[in-house]
């Protein structure tokens, strides 16, 4: 039998051997989805995975604000910005000069809009005034009675369309002071306002998604219940087709309207200061306020920041709308990663705007996109077509304005996402494909590496450039975590196309792990036979058969005398090992198992060039003692033997004990009808710890120590039977030691009746 000592625990011992990599990998980079997670200064995505020189991104304006809301652009060419947290619009004259134009008492302008005389109407929020500013003057035009007003739009007739939150509804102003409700959606707020080529007012709202077409007082068509929440974006095309965008799932949104933020406050008074909190949080309801409480203040004064977005996995952030001039309705575009924040019809493209580093997309008709432009901001808000046929971006986090040119910049950068070696690496070369490469048009390569996830200041700096597309040499130092960077040159509106990039390196081989070493018994059967002890074999033919017929009486060939049968140990022990191990490259492991008995100096190798995680062997290999077992793992099957590493394990220590205790009875004593009988067990190898008795193959029952507790190597015991019949017994007395051997004593009890 054996036994478990539980004196050491399970302990692996890592022994590296060297710090070479299992086999050389590689890093490629050549699909649209491989490019698009990286950063990009001037370069362009296209559909089928190219990187080029992207459309000239130029700063037309930069405020000193968070965010620019919406976009207007005069008839002479002059720009006007909306801004929030300070309540401000931006005059940007054909020039380029910028100039404060208005001031609001309301801390957000979130739109604009221009009348035929080129007159700027201006909602502030919260508060819900409209201001008309005209050669610089400003007067109130229309109190809505809402807290917010997120849209504006001027009909043919001149009149202005105003879509308010929180009663999401719609007013019609056609004088200053004058204005009635238009329309009441029945929705939370409305977040978007356009007009048909038919001069047909165009509404979205949330929280249910609904673009409505408003034809009349009290009269609207809803042409798409969209299953996102808001209808963000409206673009009307000249042909009747209508493009919207909507946002945010609705389980994001009500995630984010539980947190303790999403609660809104009136608008405040003129010597009240107010902390406000603009979401740009598309996916959780659109840009709303979250408002604290009021706080009297010697002078307004209004601080604001963006909450963070709430990630629902397989909930989509946005999509893409097109209603057909017949009512139907195609899903162009969607996103998990994106909220799309506007939309901009263009030569049969459409111009997409996101939340993404600030991204500019170009949806085709084949609703295949291009990364056109990213202004690294944290989104781009408004897209405005200019009167030069420029696009302008509005953007937040900072609030800037780009023109987006129609021919290519003359230089760009693109830097790759961070890649993970898994170990400390050796870096190879550095391959890529490219096209169009000639005077003056190239693209060249950078390499910084570091130890950190993101890249910072213990980074290395970046390389050398690496001029040679079939392979430069790595110069970055070895480390677990790289990155590459592509610089752009282009002349005369060329650009050099990179196709694809390869980096080869050879990461550190990691020693295997063993995770842990199980040593356990299990029972065989002997050679021919079962579990269970099997019926006597067949005698062998010097044996003489005897030959019981149904009445008793043996057959002439019958033997004079009857052999004994004896009853065979029908199972003996063995030994399971069993491991767990595991190797992070995937190399194949080796294993070799070794014992180490008590007192003993050296192993002794138990099996060799194993593949399998567990070992049998038979327990009486072994004699009585105390061992170890030890699996050693090695990866040099799948390496060369300077790179091969290999690890340990040693087992708690294992007691292996096949002697039964030996038992001895004394001559019983009788006094009428009790008998005594002292007893004595000892075992050489482990303690005892159980005694019991049978009186005539009865029921065994226990035998108590003379000191009360069964615990070590020799005991004494005391049995005493009481009230026992007149005549012959037989009492049999077995001891167990902690292996579970038994050792057994026989002690016949004879009298008369």
């Amino acid at each position: 039998m054996i036994r478990f000592a539980a004196l050491l625990p399970l302990l692996p011992l890592v022994l590296p051997l060297a710090l070479s990599a299992a086999g050389t990998m590689v890093w490629e980079m050549s699909t649209y989805t491989d490019f698009q997670r990286g950063r990009f200064e001037g370069v362009s995505l296209s559909r089928d995975g190219r990187l080029v020189l992207a459309p000239r991104l130029e700063t037309v304006f930069s405020s000193d604000q968070p965010v620019i809301w919406s976009l207007a652009e005069a008839p002479d060419g002059s720009l006007y910005a909306a801004t929030g947290h300070r309540g401000r619009v931006y005059r940007i004259d054909p020039a380029g000069k910028s100039s404060l134009y208005f001031t609001a008492e309301q801390p957000e302008i979130f739109a604009l809009a221009l009348d035929a005389a080129g007159a700027l109407f201006a909602a502030a929020s919260p508060g819900g005034k409209i201001f008309r500013i005209e050669n610089g003057k400003a007067a109130e035009y229309f109190a809505t009675g809402a807290r917010y007003v997120w849209s504006l739009a001027v009909g043919p007739d001149g009149a202005l369309y105003a879509g308010t939150g929180d009663e999401g509804k719609i007013f019609r102003v056609t004088a200053p002071g004058k204005g009635e409700l238009w329309y009441d959606t029945g929705q939370a707020h409305v977040t978007g306002l356009a007009l048909d080529p038919q001069g047909r007012l165009l509404a979205g709202s949330e929280p249910n998604g609904i673009l409505y077409r408003v034809s009349a007082r009290d009269r609207a068509f809803v042409l798409y219940d969209a299953a996102l929440p808001e209808i963000r974006a409206i673009r009307p095309a000249a042909d009747g087709t209508i493009y919207a965008a909507a946002l945010g799932g609705s389980i994001a949104r009500r995630a984010q309207a539980a947190t303790p933020n999403a609660q809104e406050a009136a608008a405040p008074a003129a010597a009240v200061s107010t902390s406000i909190t603009v979401s740009a949080d598309v996916q959780a309801g659109g840009l709303k306020p979250q408002q604290e409480p009021a706080k009297p203040q010697p002078a307004p004064q209004v601080s604001a920041q963006f909450t963070p977005m709430v990630d629902i996995a397989g909930i989509e952030k946005s999509a893409i709308y097109r209603i057909n001039p017949d009512n139907t309705v195609e899903t162009l575009w969607t996103s998990k990663e994106e909220n799309v924040y506007d939309l901009l019809p263009a030569a049969g493209d459409l111009l997409v705007s996101t939340d993404l580093n600030g991204r500019i997309y170009r949806l085709a008709p084949d609703r295949k996109t291009t990364l056109l432009a990213q202004t690294n901001e944290g989104e781009a808000t408004r897209l405005l077509r200019g009167r030069d046929a420029s696009v302008l971006a509005a953007t937040g986090n900072l609030g800037r304005l780009y023109r987006l040119g129609q021919s290519a910049g003359s230089s760009g950068v693109y830097q790759s996402p961070v890649h993970d070696a898994g170990a400390p690496a050796r870096w190879g070369s550095l391959a890529w494909r490219a096209s169009g490469a000639g005077e003056g048009v190239q693209v060249a390569f950078e390499t910084r590496s570091g130890n950190s996830a993101r890249p910072d200041k213990t980074w290395s700096d970046w390389s050398a450039q690496l001029t040679r597309p079939a392979g430069s040499a790595i110069t970055s130092p070895n480390a677990r975590y790289i990155q590459w960077r592509a610089s752009f040159s282009g002349a005369g509106g060329a650009s050099p196309v990179l196709h694809d990039v390869s980096l080869a390196y050879l990461p550190q081989n990691s020693a295997p792990l063993l995770r842990s070493l199980q040593v356990s018994t299990q029972v065989a059967a002997l050679a021919g036979k079962g579990a269970v002890a099997p019926a006597a074999p067949a005698a062998p033919a010097s044996v003489y058969t005897v030959t019981v017929t149904d009445s008793g009486e043996a057959t002439a060939a019958a033997s004079a005398g009857t052999p004994t049968q004896t009853l065979e140990r029908g199972i003996s022990q063995q030994v399971q090992l069993a491991w767990q191990a595991e190797d992070l490259d995937g190399d194949r492991l080796v294993y070799s198992l070794s014992f180490l008995g008590e007192g003993e100096t050296q192993w002794k190798p138990l099996k060799r060039e194993l593949h399998e995680n567990a070992f049998v062997f038979d327990a009486e290999a072994l004699a009585d003692g105390k061992y170890l077992f030890r699996v050693k793992a090695s990866d040099r099957e799948a390496n060369p033997p300077a790179s091969a590493r290999e690890a340990e394990i040693v087992s708690a220590p294992v007691l292996i004990d096949h002697t039964p205790p030996v038992v001895t009875a004394s001559s019983p004593r009788v006094s009428g009808k009790t008998v005594e009988i002292d007893l004595a067990g000892s075992d050489t190898a482990s303690p005892l710890r159980r005694a019991e008795y049978s009186l005539d193959a009865a029921s065994w029952v226990p035998v108590e120590a003379a000191d009360g507790v069964i615990d070590s190597a020799r005991e004494n015991f005391r049995l005493r039977i009481e009230n026992l019949a007149a005549g012959e017994h037989l009492v049999v007395v077995r001891v167990f030691d902690s292996a579970g051997n038994a050792g057994l004593a026989r002690v016949l009890l004879s009298g008369s009746e």
